[in-house]
């Protein structure tokens, strides 16, 4: 093997592991703003049937989905 080689395969490897790092944490801040928006849909549906049995079910989300970051 040449010198090449010792400096291409580690620093291949490296720049891997940046790239998934930051894809990692963007799926990570998708996946969190996700479980929020289903706790959010939980209550409002839990407060409106202990509220009225016969209401309809509000949707929490469709107003806050702007703070939802976008999908890579």
């Amino acid at each position: 093997m040449t010198l090449g080689h010792f400096l291409y395969i580690p620093g291949v490897l490296c720049l891997g592991l940046l790239i998934g790092y930051i894809l990692g944490g963007r799926a990570s801040e998708v996946a969190s703003a996700d479980r929020e928006a289903d706790e959010r849909r939980r209550a409002a549906r839990r407060a409106a049937r202990e509220a009225e049995p016969g209401a309809p079910v509000p949707d929490p989300v469709a107003p806050d989905a702007a703070d939802k970051p976008p999908a890579p």
